[in-house]
């Protein structure tokens, strides 16, 4: 890859890597302009944090429109305004950080200050790839994430000191149309969800029909309300060591006040991808079978966490591979199998995501393994037939047992609010 040198700079202590003290990007003018690469030390808040050679450094303050991106190296500053400017889809994950504002631009640190605070951390090997800190006494979270080696993300967070004097604070950029919603209970079922009580919201049936988006990151609120009139359905994009976009919107309460919006929802789990494949988290073809069972669990974790109840569906996005190859298309099936069965063992509904000339076609021909209840499949032929396809005879996973994604990213104006999304045909599983 292009950036196969990035990790250069981060060998050495902090030390001796130059201060950039307080650095900030050169003021942008009316549109925001990239981050020229640097080499030295970032600071934000209470945290001086090593900048690798060729990475780029965003100011979310000062460019909120920006997309907090994971698949590419990169170090994210403050909290992204209300409607960034993701892609409908982004995949791959890298060596990039996210360092934002604990507990609002206004909170201040808590508890006493040091310096090699992190000196020691060690970043365990996870399904998600991914490592988040909170660090009252510097006021910020770090998330942080890595491709193939933890040992890349270790690096660097052991090289970031705290400090005892900040730069100056960044400017807000949250939503003001953005409100807290009041705790309900979820509702459940793989029929229609069970009777509600007195006074609660009707049960819904465990599937859905008609136009859907999805977007590389979950839009503010007052975004989906804008969209409302021209969708009902939406994906989401819940973890996973392959999910390229940060997700500052998506939370128990925005799951809980769309859906009182009357969307559905499709919960998808971004994790690793065929051997086969050019992205750089990928399935070990002799440990397939394990990593797909570690994919389910972390997928149920964090479902639950959204507050999306068992009995409801959650799909694994594994992205189009060389299907000439035996060994990689092997590995994934053996990979898949595990999912749908550790999904099923968990009473979630299991679901897969991929090309229908790929990931598609090879779970329909196999055989042997544990094939997912619902499909959602990528044909962007432009016609919202989700039957009567080539390659995909109608008596595989019929009826409401399919999505299809029609069309790919493109750009869409509903309610006054610009989106790029992809479209999507659905009479299938959905939240």
């Amino acid at each position: 890859m292009r950036y196969g040198a990035l990790l250069i700079g981060l060998l050495g202590t902090a030390a001796a890597v130059p201060l950039v003290a307080g650095f900030r990007p050169s003021a942008p003018g009316p549109a925001a302009r990239p981050s020229a690469p640097l080499t030295g030390t970032v600071a934000y808040r209470g945290v001086r944090v090593p900048v690798p050679a060729g990475w780029e450094v965003h100011r979310l303050d000062r460019d909120p429109d920006r997309c907090v991106r994971f698949d590419r190296h990169a170090i994210y500053l403050g909290g992204p305004g209300p409607r960034p400017d993701c892609p409908a889809r982004v995949i791959g994950g890298t060596e990039a950080l996210w360092i934002e504002p604990l507990g609002g631009a206004s909170a201040k640190r808590t508890g006493a200050v040091r310096a090699d605070r992190l000196a020691r951390h060690t970043v365990q090997a996870t399904g998600a790839h991914e490592e988040r800190l909170a660090l009252p006494e510097a006021g910020v979270t770090i998330t942080g994430t890595y491709g193939t080696d933890p040992a890349a993300l270790q690096r660097t967070l052991r090289a970031t000191r705290l400090t005892t004097t900040w730069p100056d604070e960044p400017v807000p950029t949250s939503d003001p149309t953005e409100a807290p919603e009041p705790t309900t209970s979820g509702s459940a079922g793989d029929a229609p969800d069970a009777e509600p009580k007195s006074g609660q919201e009707a049960p819904l049936p465990n599937w859905a029909s008609g136009e859907g988006f999805d977007i590389c990151a979950a839009p503010a609120v007052s975004t989906m309300k804008a969209w409302r009139r021209a969708y009902g359905i939406a994906n989401i994009y819940i973890g996973g060591a392959a999910r390229g976009c940060a997700q500052p919107n998506l939370t128990r309460a925005w799951v809980r006040t769309v859906r009182r919006m009357g969307y559905r929802l499709i919960p998808t789990y971004v994790g690793l991808q065929a051997p086969c494949s050019k992205y750089k988290s990928r399935i070990t073809a002799a440990n397939a079978a394990a990593e797909g069972a570690d994919a389910a669990e972390d997928a149920v974790r964090r479902a639950r966490a959204l507050g999306i109840p068992r009995r409801q569906p959650l799909y694994f996005d594994i992205e189009g591979y060389d299907t000439g190859d035996d060994a990689c298309s092997e590995a994934v099936m053996s990979f898949l199998d595990s999912w749908t069965t550790k999904l099923k063992a968990a009473r979630y509904v299991p679901g897969v995501y991929s090309s229908l000339s790929s990931g598609i076609r090879d779970l329909g021909k196999a055989r042997g393994i544990t094939k997912p209840t619902a499909i959602w499949f990528a044909h962007w032929d432009g016609d919202t037939a989700v039957y009567d396809t080539p390659d995909l005879p109608d008596e595989w996973w019929p009826p409401h047992r399919r999505i299809k994604q029609y069309r790919g990213g493109h750009k869409e104006k509903h309610g006054g609010v610009t989106l790029n999304v992809d479209s999507n045909a659905v009479d299938g599983r959905v939240y």
